[in-house]
């Protein structure tokens, strides 16, 4: 079965094709006929964050072109002598689809028209949680395609994405392949998974194939959030996340920052607060429940950097200082100790959270995912931590995995068969219903 996959939730454009000798849950090797991705975090690095429309217009822009470019790579895209012309229905029907998106129906329009109806089985496509102004360019584009080339459209929770991709290995490292080849590893149940990204931080019980159950979320922002929110605090580039990761281990490899004083204690910078920059709180961390909250480390991290002595030369203007006045005031020595301290601070609730979850259930299985797993500090603390454990593994998604992709959003398509005729994109769409009901739910049951 060859299915192409279109992943559009957030800022990555992701397209892939790949082909499985067997389909259901004991699904075997996948091979990866193309996996694109185009990345707009430049674009958006101007607003120190995702900005929608941007993100919608830019999709627009890319995902036709990487449709053709992945069928050329999976040598799929055949130009036909005779372009096929669409009939009154077929327009009509495009028209409706894509009312909202003329330029990007034209495009479609041209491209397709002239090439050969690729072998492709299926059609898999993120239909959320992410932007919605971002999910409906591909929703669109996958159902246009779907009804040009006569295919079922699969949508796809892209939370479940994440959770798949964990479970890939890469059969051969081999350069010179065109495609590559995965295994996909069983689970034994029960499994927990821990999602964390710049949306989400969620912890979720699998009790059995294809169950989810939420059972512990974020109160406020998501991990990535927050560690996006520091590095701005920190005068560093977008996304932060890589930044921040960056200068924490430049302060763990610095002797400086290492060293003891006689009393054994961390010997730091004068010019760095010690109670401030040296340690953070851990939010939640023996609250009792598998909740997390990353705004009041986030703003402990503020109140470090309005702690830090004034650069004399600042100091003696007497005006208020702008945010930019602020970041000047920090040396590198200073915003390494900074990141480095938040790292390990957001790093143990997680991995708190996650053994505690894992004890109390008793599972056998604990998977990590979301863009957040690329973080150097996370990955090796889990190992670490999961290797301590008796008869419990550990799944971490390849880094080149751990951001959103196609790939993912295409063996997620596999395992859940179930395609749609009319899907809708869904911003707030939820993988699992948490172990607590919201008060609107509680209220919705009241009437």
């Amino acid at each position: 079965m060859k299915i192409l996959a279109i992943e559009t939730s957030c800022d990555e454009t992701g397209i892939a094709i790949l082909e499985a000798r067997t389909v259901g849950s004991k699904l075997s090797t996948v091979t990866v006929r193309a996996n694109l991705i185009l990345s707009q975090a430049k674009l958006h690095a101007e607003y120190g964050g995702v900005f929608p429309a941007l993100a919608r217009r830019e999709h627009a822009k890319a995902i036709v072109p990487l449709v053709v470019q992945a069928l050329k790579n999976a040598e799929l895209a055949h130009e036909t002598k005779t372009p096929h012309t669409l009939t009154t229905k077929e327009l009509r029907t495009l028209e409706k689809i894509m009312h909202k998106e003329p330029e990007l129906l034209a495009e479609l329009s041209k491209a397709f028209t002239m090439l050969k109806i690729p072998k492709i089985d299926a059609i898999a496509v993120t239909s959320g949680p992410g932007l919605e102004p971002a999910l409906w360019v591909g929703i669109n584009t996958a159902q246009a395609l779907g009804m040009l080339w006569g295919v079922p459209v699969i949508p796809v929770n892209h939370m479940e994405g994440h959770i798949v991709a964990a479970l890939l290995v890469e059969k051969s490292k081999v350069k010179s392949q065109k495609s590559k080849e995965y295994d996909l590893r069983s689970l034994q149940y029960p499994a927990i998974a821990l999602l964390i990204s710049g949306g989400h931080t969620e912890l979720v019980l699998m009790p059995r194939d294809g169950a989810y159950k939420l059972i512990g979320q974020t109160r406020d922002d998501a991990v990535g959030e927050a560690f996006d929110k520091v590095a701005r605090m920190l005068g560093l580039a977008y996304p932060g996340g890589p930044e921040i990761s960056k200068l924490a281990e430049q302060a763990r490899n610095n002797a400086d920052l290492t060293q003891t004083d006689a009393e054994g204690a961390p010997r730091v910078s004068a010019s760095i607060p010690r109670e401030s920059a040296i340690r953070l709180p851990r939010p939640m961390l023996h609250s009792g429940d598998f909740d997390f909250s990353f705004a009041g480390l986030k703003t402990a991290v503020l109140y470090t950097i309005k702690k830090i002595p004034l650069n004399p030369a600042l100091a003696g203007s007497g005006e208020h200082l702008a945010q930019s006045d602020v970041v000047a005031n920090l040396t590198p020595e200073i915003k390494a100790s900074i990141a480095k301290e938040f790292e390990d601070a957001a790093t143990e609730v997680l991995l708190a959270k996650t053994l505690a979850a894992a004890k109390k259930y008793k599972v056998k299985e604990i998977i990590l995912g979301g863009g957040v797993t690329a973080n150097k500090k996370i990955r090796r603390v889990f190992q670490e931590a999961v290797a301590q454990l008796p008869d419990t593994r550990l799944f971490l998604p390849d880094r080149e995995l751990s951001t959103d992709n196609g790939l993912m959003i295409g063996i997620a398509a596999l395992l859940r068969h179930k395609p749609k005729k009319h899907i809708v994109a869904q911003g707030t769409l939820k993988l699992t219903k948490s172990a607590n009901p919201t008060i609107a739910e509680l209220q919705k049951k009241k009437r």
